[in-house]
């Protein structure tokens, strides 16, 4: 049986080899070397932008480092191009950019189950295939996507940053929501007015990320960030999303501006800042949403991005084994499907191409549980929630402990063994 592979970057590379390596017959469309997105220059297959575009190794400090050994489990071909291109870089994965891609390349085009094709795909097949078309798939297909999607398809990723919970000071902020309506949905965090003017003051006064040109008409149209908001005047804040309206603590205080925090993950783990889209440079973050008190030690699981992001409104649309709703034959994968970063995306196409070849078998889908960052990001991808957006690797999207480890070190160490024993016996669990 023949199967359909659009796109080959990191995600469709992933699925390609999986599926072939299986033994199925795989097609892998993809518009390179005859054409390229804005972002890409190479011929080669699994471009990255950087040297150090796959991030931390160690797998109990870091997400992503702990989403890389899960990979290695499941037999990754990212993996297996990054050990053999690696080149020192400390606690990070970094790798030779040049080396890597051809690596990729040279495997894909060399297996005697793939057959590679120049061609641009204009519409989603009906079955059989794995769309993993990136955050700037080509118009036509978009378009098509979207129409079966019913529009559900975003193309701009402007997100707030997101903290741990554990580190918030629960001494400087209260649950609650607007006018006591709806229960203890956020945690609000007050600003006096002295605060406040510092905290509006260093938004506006901080170091901005460079916007690409093909990055800029959606974002800026599409979303405000906090800190153009912010250079608008002194007050402009407290009008918007820090707005105190509504809001008093158990004994009935009001405040001159109040940032709310909204749970990210149904556990409560992680919590969003509300209304904090930035695009800010990641330092700067944490440097200036710290000045709020009540986040003066906060871990920050994921700093907030503005860039243009082709991807799905995904708990509307596909299945947490990232299949499509319409078409349970089709799969998606890569950051299209609302994952965020090369390795996140690396990582759906493997769990994108599991489940395809389990229906194909005539199996039931195979999730890794939430204890597994592999699994917990299928789990947010098919997760209702207020405003869906790209989510990255971190500790915080995990199923928690049953114990409080107040240390971050120990707890990060405790999750990651937990994660590594159970991927285990998921891929033993594969046939």
């Amino acid at each position: 049986m023949k199967v359909k592979v659009i796109g080959a970057g990191l995600a469709g590379s992933e699925a390609a080899y999986f599926l072939a390596e299986r033994g199925l017959d795989v097609e892998l469309y993809d518009i390179k070397p005859r054409s390229f997105t804005p972002a890409h220059s190479n011929g080669d297959f699994c471009e990255l932008v950087c040297s150090n575009s796959l991030k931390g190794a160690d797998p109990f400090s870091n997400a992503c480092g702990l989403l890389k050994e899960e990979m290695r489990v499941l037999g990754s071909l990212t993996m297996e191009a990054a050990e053999n291109t690696r080149v020192p870089a400390g606690g990070a994965l970094a790798v030779d950019r040049d080396a890597f891609a051809a690596f990729v390349t040279a495997k894909i085009k060399s297996h005697k189950n793939i057959k590679v094709i120049c061609k641009e795909i204009l519409k989603v097949p009906e079955d059989c295939a794995v769309i993993a078309t990136g955050p700037l798939t080509t118009d036509a297909l978009s378009e098509d996507i979207s129409g079966i999607c019913g529009g559900q398809l975003h193309f701009y990723d402007a997100s707030a940053p997101i903290v741990s919970r554990v580190s918030i000071d629960f001494d400087k902020c209260f649950y609650g929501d607007r006018y006591g309506r709806g229960g203890d949905d956020y945690i609000n965090c007050p600003l006096s007015k002295e605060c406040y003017d510092e905290f509006a003051d260093a938004l506006v006064s901080a170091e901005r990320a460079v916007v690409h040109e093909f990055d800029k008409r959606e974002i800026f149209e599409g979303c405000m960030p906090v800190e153009v908001m912010a250079a608008r005047g002194r007050e402009s804040l407290r009008y918007a999303n820090l707005k105190p309206v509504g809001l008093k603590d158990k004994d009935g205080n009001k405040f001159y501006a109040v940032l709310q925090l909204r749970k990210e993950t149904e556990s409560g783990s992680a919590y969003n800042l509300v209304g904090c889209q930035t695009n800010l440079k990641w330092g700067e973050q944490k440097r200036v949403f710290s000045m709020i008190p009540a986040l003066k030690n906060a871990e920050f699981l994921r700093y907030g991005v503005m860039h243009r992001n082709t991807f799905l409104n995904s708990p509307e649309c596909l299945n947490a084994d990232f299949s499509l709703k319409s078409r349970p034959g089709v799969f998606f994968a890569g950051q299209i499907t609302g994952v965020e970063g090369y390795v996140e995306s690396a990582a759906s196409g493997i769990l994108a191409a599991i489940n395809l070849y389990e229906k194909l078998k005539g199996r039931e889908p195979k999730i890794p549980d939430t204890t597994t960052v592999s699994g917990a990001l299928s789990a947010h991808i098919a997760g209702a929630t207020e405003d869906f957006q790209p989510m990255n690797a971190n500790f915080g999207i995990l199923r928690p402990l049953d114990k409080v480890i107040k240390d971050k070190k120990q707890r990060y160490a405790a999750l990651a063994e937990r994660a590594l024993e159970n991927i285990k016996k998921y891929r033993d669990s594969l046939i």
